[in-house]
């Protein structure tokens, strides 16, 4: 029998010649306010030790190398190795995409207006429910690899275009599935909120039998087989109510689930409010919240979780108040909001771009706001989203040779590999 002091030390990785090692190092919980550049822990010429699936130092190249001579060499060649980036809010099980809708908007149908037409959600609902889960499944773990490929380790995908108790507990059934053979981590959110189904919107009656089937069959469904770590709500002006979000969200809670939040996108319904009452991990779009919002996130837990490329395709000439939620005091992340109708992108560091340019994000706040912010987004906090010792071994490696190219390089593909857990998660045709 063998014992554990018999047991073989795990295989150790140097990471080295990195033009910048970005630790991000700090307190394991989000970054609240406005942030230094000294806030990312840029080490020039340094290096990362990895054991196992955990980082184990992180320092200058020369003292790593000196101490451990026998760890086998991950050559960065030059480049940028930072946490890999924890994409907060997607919703990257779909079935087709919505092309069509681009041009109802350049053509001035705003995006309730699609909605109400029968587009927007409920045309991805339509065809997700001609899908079988198999199918689901392929389609699902193309796009995570797609996001892999931009730097993402840590990625949430949401439910939400079922809208039944059959279709949402398949896609639910899916991403379980996607999260144990995607490259990447897979965080599931239950969305059955995401919209009100077209059977359930002909009077007061039919909604309220819908929203009683989502608290009394959907939800225990999800809890009981443990298909999701949280749950969300589309809080919107004709969408969902502020009172009927709480309800479903006091609900999941009780039933253990962590509670996230569309909150204010359009219009400013007090969502965030609600999120920061209910101590949502995050109130995600916000690219309507009012000052009472604003003040509520900064004093609450709540990650504000802004979604930058969505408002942008949408054609919005306003973004999130990004600075004013800095300024409050709150806690800020970025998302890519992946989805088949107002951000069909995988781009990560294209949102980062965005984040500078449109939100007026400094990059240390910008980055921060990519892996430390977004992981605790998530809940995760305390495992991912720096480069320190003990934290897990999620990295990303870009062909810049400073991480303030990572957001300037617009929309240009910059990333070399990424790891997850230690294991390597996508690497370029061009590295090996």
């Amino acid at each position: 029998m063998t014992s554990a002091a018999d047991a073989p030390a795990p295989h150790e990785r140097l990471f080295t010649h990195c033009a910048q090692v970005v630790t991000c190092a700090g307190p394991a919980a989000a970054r609240r306010g406005p942030q230094s550049p000294e806030g990312l822990g840029v080490i020039p010429d340094g290096a990362v030790l990895v054991r196992g699936d955990r980082i184990s130092a992180v320092g200058p190249r020369a003292r790593l190398e000196a101490a451990h001579p026998h760890a086998e060499v991950v050559d960065a060649r030059g480049g940028v190795l930072l946490p890999g980036f924890c994409d907060s809010h997607t919703h990257a099980l779909f079935g087709r995409p919505r092309h069509a809708e681009q041009e109802l908007r350049a053509a001035g149908t705003d995006y309730m207006t699609i909605a109400a037409r029968g587009g927007g959600i409920h045309a991805s609902v339509r065809d997700l429910r001609s899908r079988d889960e198999d199918a689901l499944v392929a389609l699902g773990r193309d796009r995570l690899r797609r996001l892999a490929m931009h730097g993402v380790t840590t990625v949430e995908v949401k439910s939400g275009y079922g809208l039944s108790v059959e279709d949402e507990l398949k896609s639910l059934r899916a991403i379980r599935r996607l999260a144990a053979v995607a490259p990447l981590r897979v965080v599931p959110t239950f969305l059955g909120a995401h919209e009100i189904p077209l059977e359930s919107r002909g009077d007061a009656a039919a909604r309220a039998r819908w929203l009683d089937l989502l608290e009394h069959e959907l939800l225990p469904a999800v809890a009981e087989g443990g298909l999701a770590r949280f749950a969300d709500v589309f809080c919107e002006p004709g969408v969902y109510t502020v009172p009927e979000a709480r309800r479903l969200l006091q609900a999941a809670a009780a039933r253990g689930l962590g509670l996230k939040l569309h909150a204010d996108e359009l219009s400013p319904s007090g969502g965030a409010e609600l999120a920061a009452e209910l101590g949502a991990v995050s109130a995600d779009h916000l690219g309507a919240i009012s000052e009472a919002g604003i003040r509520a996130l900064a004093a609450a837990g709540t990650v504000a979780t802004l979604l930058p490329h969505t408002l942008m395709f949408l054609g919005k000439t306003a973004q999130a108040p990004a600075r004013a939620l800095l300024e409050a005091g709150a806690a800020v992340a970025v998302a890519t909001d992946f989805n088949p109708g107002t951000s069909p992108t995988p781009n990560f560091p294209l949102v980062l771009t965005l984040a500078v340019s449109q939100l007026r994000l400094q990059v240390a706040e910008a980055v921060l706001a990519a892996t430390v912010n977004g992981a605790a987004a998530l809940g995760l906090a305390h495992e991912t989203g720096q480069l320190a010792p003990g934290f897990r071994a999620d990295l990303a490696l870009f062909e810049v040779e400073d991480v303030r190219e990572i957001p300037y390089w617009s929309g240009d593909h910059r990333c070399l590999a990424t790891w997850v857990a230690g294991r390597p998660a996508w690497r370029s045709p061009g590295y090996d």
